[in-house]
């Protein structure tokens, strides 16, 4: 189905776009113009990689998709999964390349934290990419009907996607503490720390 404005799902599904569009845009502004430009645009691609492989819901890959589905009818759902493979080829030629641009951010040593550690972070990597699915899934069906209450999928999934949502939002708080308390060099007894070794109890 076409683009209109007419339709209020469409109208929806556009508006997120121009909000995500001028969002990033703006972040990744500002990282160019704080960082030199190969530095900044490391930290660009490492920081959108993030929110396509770190959070629930598709904002990264929305940016991508919607503009794809609109100019060649395909389905977001299969962009996204292109979208999943560039933003690990990018991490993987960063940590090939340049590892030492994971460290210019709290957000992309964050990202490193996560990508380093299979265990127990690569869980919100997974969580990510079945929340990003479902959201990219409910997309889709926004630009296929006309209204809201023609969305089938997303009454009958919507909850599912909320919980998944929540739990992976919370799983990124927790990881993003215990990043920061290592950072800081603090302990915590009976835990295991960012580089994975066990923690002396006090």
């Amino acid at each position: 189905m076409a683009l209109s404005l007419k339709h209020r799902t469409h109208k929806e599904s556009l508006w997120r776009f121009l909000l995500l569009v001028a969002i990033l845009g703006a972040y990744f502004g500002y990282i160019s113009w704080k960082f030199d430009a190969a530095t900044g645009a490391w930290l660009a691609a490492l920081s959108w990689s993030f929110f396509v492989l770190g959070t629930p819901v598709a904002d990264g890959g929305f940016i991508v998709a919607f503009p794809v589905r609109l100019l060649f009818g395909t389905r977001m759902i299969w962009t996204q999964v292109v979208v999943w493979g560039v933003a690990v080829a990018i991490n993987l030629a960063a940590l090939s390349i340049a590892p030492s641009a994971y460290d210019e951010t709290g957000l992309t040593r964050l990202l490193l934290a996560i990508l380093t550690q299979p265990w127990p972070f690569w869980s919100i990597l997974a969580l990510s990419a079945l929340g990003t699915a479902l959201s990219i899934w409910f997309g889709d069906e926004m630009m296929d009907v006309t209204k809201h209450h023609e969305r089938s999928k997303s009454h009958r999934h919507g909850f599912t996607h909320k919980i998944i949502a929540v739990v992976t939002l919370g799983a990124l708080t927790i990881a993003a503490y215990y990043h920061l308390l290592s950072e800081l060099g603090v302990k915590i007894p009976g835990t295991l720390s960012m580089a994975g070794r066990q923690l002396d109890p006090d």
